[in-house]
């Protein structure tokens, strides 16, 4: 896999990314291209480039890169807003499209994590996506808390929404808390964590409650409808404890088709190895998904 650092800005934030090339490209060729894009503390580095190394493999290439705020890119640390990430991944698909080794009018998205949800959204907005794929997300934001949250922690959490929605108003300013404050981790995905993202520079840095507020009032699945005829592809892990099996079945359900369902073997990010079976057999699921329509 060859790799190129690029940038290009959203919302006049300059974003760092890096275009992912296959070894046997040759001048003037253009191929389909994928975008990977990473879930809640994710980083360009991490899952996005695991996922560009297995598609250009197979002869894509793919574009991956940090939302703004995170690792390189530019915009305010701890600031995470979701419809803030749907703008930067349709203005990187954008920029996509302008690279010489791309051919413009096929290009597939896929979201890990929180960013199911997002690439979700993107192609119900965005006639240039040919297909999606959501893995392993969360799809309503309020109905995920309410199941990751105990009822009295769930009615706390509403009510620091509101206070900071009211702070916000008067200070300028959302309160900052500890990353994972509202998005609490289970152990098998803490462990999966602290192995492999912990001493990434810029993870676990602080999140502001406007963040939560943004969950809060996500609904992918108002929208997934709006998708057909584009083609999805959604994957969850059978034992997912972060992001329940219910999301994703929910999602398939209120698409349109064509659509497809895969029950990984897993949980949230217990087979994310480049080496594991599980993982490997993902790949070939959604290789055969992007062959057929990007």
């Amino acid at each position: 896999m060859q790799e190129r650092k690029v940038s290009f800005f959203s919302d006049g934030y300059k974003l760092d990314g890096t275009l992912y090339l296959p070894d046997d490209i040759q001048p003037g060729e253009r191929r389909p291209a994928l975008i990977p894009n990473s879930g809640f503390q994710g980083f360009n580095q991490f899952y996005p480039r695991l996922f560009a190394h297995e598609f250009t493999k197979r002869g894509y290439v793919c574009l991956g890169f940090d939302y703004r705020g995170f690792a390189k890119s530019e915009g305010t640390r701890g600031r995470v807003i979701l419809d803030e990430q749907v703008k930067d991944i349709i203005n990187a698909i954008t920029f996509l499209q302008t690279q010489d080794e791309v051919d413009p009018g096929r290009i597939g998205i896929l979201g890990w994590g929180m960013g199911a949800s997002n690439v979700v959204r993107v192609a119900a907005m965005d006639d240039r996506v040919l297909a999606v794929a959501a893995l392993n997300g969360f799809y309503n934001g309020k109905r995920w808390l309410r199941t990751i949250h105990s009822y009295v922690d769930f009615n706390h959490l509403l009510e620091e929404v509101k206070e900071d929605r009211i702070l916000r108003v008067v200070s300028g300013q959302s309160k900052e808390v500890e990353t994972f404050h509202h998005y609490p981790l289970d152990r098998i995905t803490t462990e999966n964590v602290n192995v492999e993202l912990s001493s990434i520079p810029g993870f676990g840095h602080p999140v502001t409650i406007e963040f939560t507020e943004s969950i809060l009032n996500l609904d992918a699945e108002k929208v997934v409808a709006e998708l057909s005829p584009i083609p999805l592809f959604v994957a969850h892990g059978k034992g997912n404890l972060l992001h329940p099996l219910e999301e994703g079945q929910s999602l398939f359900a209120a698409a349109q088709e064509p659509k497809e369902f895969y029950l990984i073997d897993g949980q949230h990010n217990d087979f994310m190895y480049k080496d594991h079976p599980e993982f490997q057999a993902l790949i070939e699921r959604l290789v055969q998904f992007f062959a057929a329509n990007v």
